[in-house]
């Protein structure tokens, strides 16, 4: 595939992704998105398909949360039976714990769904060739070219608009014309179904239970309602509206043109659940099935009046000035075609590898999470096409959630975390009830698992393995995030309408889940590390304790994070935080094992799994911080040990993590060889997961989404974000440059990363060392230092709110400084 091609509608300085063959699997497809709507494109000549997501298209009701906690409170579960559940792993009487703690398992949360298939077939002979198919990860646009023969070729461009709120699929012919159709299909069950010469309408119904496909005994699996449960509609529309200059003819379901030159086809959906995210609550006049599909209708044709070129540039500006503020290249290359097989896949340059994956993640989060479009990125982010997808396609809150949007902020992709922040609100109320009626504590609590309608409480129906469905943890490390955004944005209004209320929530159920223990410390009970197991001195797998390395430093960053948002609000003297500086001093600090490494349940238990895929009690070092090689140096010791002994590779996200970790310590040898392991390609079977215990390795696939398999997308963001880890730290008040830069990659560039403290960077270095440095005050008001180093070079700079401060390679401030124009935060 020749450069040009791959810049249709993009510039010579954008990145673009090749395959030379239409996709004979999902896992070939190529995904866009505007963060509501999303298409796998297939590609191809006689016959292609664009798979459809909504993202708002979930099994389930809003009645769900709250019909799940009456279920469980009518089990026998509650305050009283918590008591008896503590007692029992006080005494290490494991097996009635867990009996007790199964009443407190809730059912399952819902599943993401797939949507529908759009097939669009071009009237072409077996003369015809496929010249391809590319991504332009600047600009979010799908290009293909068709050679038909006799002179005439198809130029086929697609995209998910997010101006237009549809997806948008132009097709022209140069030398002469051609016959197009369309179809809509879907695999949920379809109760509308209009063509006519405008175009296609289609409605389904979405089931109002999905239960993930490990349930086995779930006698029926996806259960419809068939009418309103409760003054909802488990429902949703899709229209499809064409532009075209050719003769319409409608058959049946089928959409035809005949001797066209040109079509602009568009895509818009709306739906009940859509109603419900965009209302935090259900409607009080819900729509009726007929005005969802006038909406989809009305907003497909909207888009279609607009025409391809009006479209075409809304959106690339749309997405360019998101994508645009911030770019990494590893090497000296950052811009042209890429072939993926030859370029990515094989692996011959790992810095061009590096660069692609980093801006393929930047594009995909930018793709599945914008503010507005829906809930957010899920495990697949927002391409689906099982009806029971792995793991339900949810959020899974021990890690992979948070994961999705590690790189949100540093990769200057801050308003994709707006989705995180709605889902957190819901969590907010929905976990307050269960709080209060499960536990008998203040606050509000999310456990393992939640979906679109922010389910709370612990799932497993009753027999989940305490190891994975027992963890009380997931609202607090959500609250994390809170704290992230203000902290790269130092966005007060932020901070204090919705950062201070949700963490100071989460902060009152810990502080009320703590209870006294053994010399005077606070403990968390019952507690697990999350999906792994210890072995008792009873020779028992065990994974019920108190305490955890994970619950402990999570809570911990949680409580000084909230007295620092309390100082900076001047809110000091609200009582809870007086409570939290009593409790501060009580909680344990990280332990190290007698072989040395970072210990991960209260006592020095064996592990059950030495090389387990999670490393929860690392966590203290990444994301929070918390152990550094700088300021806690014995510790960050034994978290390398740790890593040491947990072994290489394992799936996407493991890999992520492993890698981030290892660019805190400071490790860049091992952390390139992660890397490397991380982006081969997957040679196995990507349609049967995988045993979860890492005993058989992932990869990439063609794609290059990342697998087990299954696949999940918190590899490709987990990847973004560590690639980025590698080349700037900004936490502990510090940015530092170039921690943990593999000798191999010896230059690059950055622009735009953005650092805690509201500061953003561009640097870059030739021989592994800084060659020039701009610091940017992104604070909006007064005057800040920042702390910079360079391996042992540390100097301090007081800048403007909006001044622009340069370095030479030794940080010598250079003269003179600039202002830049400042936006308000996000």
């Amino acid at each position: 595939m020749d450069a040009d091609h791959g810049r249709v509608g993009g510039t010579a300085g954008d990145l673009v992704l090749a395959w030379p063959q239409p996709a004979s699997t999902w896992f070939e497809a190529i995904p866009v998105g505007n963060g509501r709507l999303g298409a796998m494109v297939f590609g191809g000549v006689h016959r292609s398909r664009f798979q459809v997501n909504d993202s708002t298209v979930w099994s389930g009701t809003p009645d769900g949360p709250a019909a799940g906690l009456a279920e469980v409170l009518a089990s026998g579960a509650g305050p009283q039976r918590l008591a008896e559940v503590r007692r029992a792993i006080r005494e290490e009487d494991y097996r009635r714990a867990e009996a007790l703690l199964m009443s407190f398992e809730g059912r399952y949360s819902q599943e993401y769904l797939p949507f529908l298939d759009l097939w669009m077939s071009l009237a072409a002979g077996p003369e015809a060739t496929y010249r391809g198919r590319t991504l332009n990860l600047d600009t979010g646009v799908v290009g293909e070219t068709i050679d038909l023969g006799a002179g005439r070729t198809v130029e086929r461009r697609t995209w998910a608009s997010r101006p237009a709120q549809a997806l948008c699929v132009s097709v022209t012919v140069d030398g002469g014309t051609v016959d197009m159709s369309l179809e809509l299909s879907s695999l949920l069950r379809v109760v509308h179904r209009t063509t006519d010469h405008a175009g296609i309408v289609v409605g389904v119904e979405v089931p109002i239970d999905g239960a993930p496909r490990h349930e086995e005994g779930v006698a029926e699996p996806l259960r419809y309602a068939g009418q309103r449960t409760d003054g909802y509609d488990p429902f949703a529309a899709a229209a499809v509206r064409i532009d075209t200059d050719g003769t319409v003819v409608v058959a049946g379901d089928t959409w035809s043109v005949r001797g066209m030159t040109r079509a602009l086809v568009t895509l818009a959906s709306a739906t009940s659940a859509g109603d419900f995210w965009a209302r935090r609550g259900p409607a009080t006049s819900p729509g009726s099935r007929k005005q969802h599909q006038d909406d989809a209708a009305h907003r497909a044709a909207a888009a279609r009046s607009a025409g391809a070129d009006e479209l075409l540039h809304a959106h690339e500006t749309d997405l360019r000035n998101l994508l645009g503020a911030t770019r990494l290249a590893i090497g000296d290359r950052r811009a042209g075609t890429v072939d993926v097989a030859r370029d990515v896949l094989a692996g011959i340059d790992d810095r061009l590898v590096a660069t692609v994956m980093f801006q393929l993640g930047r594009y995909l989060l930018a793709s599945a999470s914008r503010p507005g479009g829906g809930p957010p990125a899920n495990l697949q982010g927002l391409w689906n096409a099982d009806l029971r997808p792995a793991w339900s396609s949810n959020y899974t809150l021990n890690i992979n959630t948070e994961m999705n949007y590690w790189g949100a902020e540093p990769a200057g992709l801050s308003e994709c975390h707006e989705p995180l922040f709605e889902l957190i609100d819901r969590l907010a109320v929905t976990g307050r009830q269960v709080s209060r009626d499960l536990y008998g504590t203040r606050g509000w609590v999310a456990h393992h698992n939640t979906d679109m309608w922010a389910w709370a409480l612990p799932v497993g129906m009753g027999h989940g393995n305490p190891s994975w469905a027992i963890w009380m943890m997931g609202g607090v490390w959500l609250t994390q995030h809170v704290w992230e955004h203000f902290d790269f944005t130092q966005d007060m209004d932020f901070l204090r309408d919705r950062g201070w209320p949700l963490m100071r929530g989460c902060a009152e159920f810990c502080l009320d889940w703590l209870v006294d223990g053994a010399a005077g410390w606070l403990d968390t009970i019952p507690s697990t590390s999350p999906e792994n197991a210890f072995i008792s001195r009873h020779g028992t797998p065990e994974s019920l304790s108190y305490s955890t390395a994970m619950d402990i430093a999570l809570i911990r960053a949680l409580f000084t994070r909230c007295l620092d948002a309390a100082e900076r609000l001047g809110a000091h003297d609200d009582p809870i935080c007086r409570e939290i500086r009593d409790a501060l001093p009580r909680l344990r600090p990280p332990a190290v094992t007698g072989d040395g490494r970072l210990q991960e349940w209260v006592d020095d238990h064996p592990e059950q799994d030495p090389a387990h895929r999670h490393m929860s009690q690392m966590v203290a070092v990444y994301p929070l911080g918390q152990i550094d090689p700088e300021q806690t140096p014995d510790l960050a010791a034994a978290a390398a040990r740790l890593l040491d002994s947990r072994g290489p590779g394992a799936m996407g996200w493991s890999w992520a993590w492993k890698i981030a970790l290892r660019a805190r310590l400071g490790d860049a040898r091992t952390a390139r060889g992660l890397f490397l392991e991380a982006t081969r390609p997957f040679g196995g079977d990507s349609t049967t997961d995988a045993p979860v215990d890492g005993s058989r390795w992932g990869g990439l696939l063609p794609n290059l989404f990342s697998t087990h398999p299954p696949f999940q997308i918190d590899g490709n963001y987990g990847l973004m974000a560590a690639i980025l880890e590698l080349v700037v730290h900004s936490h502990g008040g510090v940015i530092r440059l170039l921690p943990a830069i593999p000798a191999q990659w010896p230059e690059g560039s950055a622009r735009g990363v953005r650092c805690r403290g509201g500061w953003s960077v561009d640097l870059a270095w030739q021989q592994g060392r800084l060659t020039s440095l701009t610091v940017r005050g992104s604070h909006l008001t007064g005057t800040r230092t920042a702390v910079i180093r360079d391996g042992r070079r540390t100097v301090e700079v007081a800048v403007d709110a909006g001044e622009e401060v340069h370095f030479g390679p030794d940080l010598t401030e250079l003269a003179p400084r600039s202002r830049i124009p400042l936006a308000p935060s996000t």
